[in-house]
């Protein structure tokens, strides 16, 4: 079933719609309706509808208006306006909206009905499209030839010469010419890729479990990332879409050096990629976001970085855009290892248990036993231990005076030990209470962050222009992960803090004052006045009148 919302700021229009049609029989489900655009916006919020029925005039927030605004955050999205004759138009002037249907007032059920078959009629061939695994294997090899992927690896994961990089992007065909770049990892959640829907020729929608072997199967699902990313990539011709190792690796350029511009359009862009992976597949994908560099040359360190981010999918959770400035913010000047023992030991310090840093020590010290190593090779293989820990601490800011002691040296510290027993315990003992402060200070400077939120909004919630963008760029960090963090430590969304606060000082102002509603409504925030007070209804039940009446003292 495709779930629709139905949006009229007339209750009799919005029954007499639903009673007309049987939707289930024509592969509809509607999740919702409103009276408005913005209550509207907020069941698109929480619930992503494939179709939205919108009429044209309504109060708060118009028709047309929503459709703007379900088309940059849900650009996959249906719409449909229901228009007057008069408004018609007028309503036809929204082409750049992407509007697919139509429909003049009033509404017969064979309109409707016929209104539903096109609509699901194209749903159902673009998600047909996007579910084609030959195509998707076909498209994979013609558009990524061997030399080409070569490259492209190795440009990621080393540092070549420039002249021969643009030399041979230039035969590949690759615009690599540029004065920033970010590069971006993408990782399925195989756990979520279980099924593969699809729809039979006769146009009836049905769900398909198909095996295939482990191998098989995680080749198709890397393909469908990759055809999605180049699909939406391509669209707004923003980067170089390839396949590397187990990632889909994305490597946006900017022609000029403004590091904000290009963040945010790669985000938007990601932000889409993920929402059609679990839109069109059913199985979501996690990105990581790596640090923004202007020479073509240093790219390795935002890979190195981007493959870091996706690290923290331990602590952040799978389905999301993780970038490694929010979660790391000191990472752009750190220094990157490329070796798997000490991406290993760096992974687990950062995001790890401490039976995962246990289990990884106790993996170093075997291979020192099992290869019989001589005491000159022992001795540089605990340095290199020694070097990736503390620059993992110097990174980190980790306090290590505060942890050990201002005058204990590691390195001296490391040849009091008799055997290679008690050097593991000691590097064990030592991993976990630097992982433990790192830990500390992360929940730290979330709660840090929202503090600084909340005082901001306690302070300046008279302004009518807040918004989460707005309190995002005070704090330098992406409202995906601002989002996250404020949730958690208030138990209520951005949005809802903010009516909280403006709500509560609205209450006090009737109550102490005899200003008129409307300026009561300007002084909290509001530049609606008429909004302000449905706002006001909606939360307390009762009219900001009816409270004045009932609360203010005689």
């Amino acid at each position: 079933m495709y779930k629709l919302i139905l949006v009229d700021d007339e209750e009799e229009v919005r029954k007499g719609i639903v009673k007309k049609i049987d939707w289930g029989q024509y592969g509809f489900e509607i999740i919702g309706e409103a009276e408005n655009g913005i209550e509207a916006l907020e069941i698109a919020e929480k619930v992503v509808p494939d179709v939205v029925v919108t009429d044209i005039k309504m109060p708060f927030m118009d028709g047309l208006t929503l459709s703007k605004k379900l088309r940059e955050k849900f650009p996959t999205t249906k719409i449909i306006i229901l228009t007057g004759f008069d408004e018609f138009e007028y309503a036809q002037k929204a082409i750049n909206l992407d509007i697919v249907e139509y429909i003049l007032k009033p509404i017969s059920s064979k309109e409707m009905i016929d209104m539903l078959v096109r609509v699901k009629a194209k749903i159902d061939e673009e998600i047909a499209q996007k579910k084609n695994i030959e195509t998707l294997k076909e498209h994979y090899k013609k558009s990524l030839p061997l030399l080409k992927e070569k490259f492209l690896g190795s440009l990621i994961t080393s540092r070549i010469n420039k002249d021969e990089i643009l030399e041979k992007s230039h035969n590949y065909g690759l615009n690599l010419h540029g004065k920033g770049f970010v590069v971006t990892a993408l990782s399925a959640d195989l756990d979520t890729a279980t099924t593969i829907n699809s729809d039979d020729r006769d146009g009836k929608h049905f769900k398909e479990t198909t095996t295939f072997g482990i191998s098989e199967g995680k080749e198709i699902t890397k393909f469908a990332v990759l055809n999605i990313s180049e699909e939406i990539v391509n669209k707004y011709g923003s980067g170089i879409v390839f396949l590397h190792n187990d990632y889909i690796v994305i490597i946006f350029t900017s022609e000029n050096d403004n590091r904000d511009a290009l963040m945010g359009k790669a985000l938007f862009i990601l932000e889409e990629i993920r929402q059609c992976m679990e839109k069109y597949h059913h199985f979501t994908v996690t990105i990581g976001v790596g640090t923004f560099c202007k020479d073509i040359v240093n790219i390795s360190y935002s890979y190195e970085n981007a493959i870091t981010a996706l690290d923290y999918r331990l602590i952040l959770g799978n389905n999301r855009v993780i970038c490694i400035e929010d979660v790391e913010p000191q990472c752009s000047k750190r220094v990157v290892f490329d070796e798997l023992k000490e991406r290993s030991l760096m992974s687990c310090i950062k995001v790890g248990t401490t039976e995962e840093i246990i289990e990884t020590v106790e993996a170093l010290f075997k291979e020192i036993m099992d290869e019989k190593t001589s005491f000159q090779d022992y001795q540089i293989y605990l340095l290199e231990i020694l070097t990736t820990i503390l620059k993992i601490a110097k990174d980190l800011n980790v306090d290590m005076d505060n942890l050990f002691g201002v005058n204990y040296n590691l390195f001296v510290e490391m040849y009091k030990f008799k055997d290679l027993k008690e050097v593991k315990g000691w590097l064990i003992g030592m991993c976990t209470k630097i992982k433990s402060f790192i830990s500390k200070e992360r929940k730290d400077t979330c709660k840090l962050l929202v503090k600084r939120a909340t005082e901001y909004l306690n302070h300046h919630y008279h302004e009518n222009d807040i918004t989460i963008d707005k309190i995002c760029k005070l704090l330098y960090i992406s409202p995906t992960y601002f989002s996250t963090i404020f949730k958690k430590e208030t138990k209520l969304t951005f949005v809802n803090y903010l009516t909280h606060v403006r709500m509560e000082a609205a209450k006090e102002l009737l109550r102490s004052t005899d200003l008129k509603t409307f300026e009561i409504a300007q002084k909290v925030g509001y530049s609606e006045p008429n909004y302000f007070s449905y706002c006001f209804k909606k939360i307390f039940g009762i009219s900001p009148s009816e409270y004045r009446k009932a609360f203010k003292p005689v």
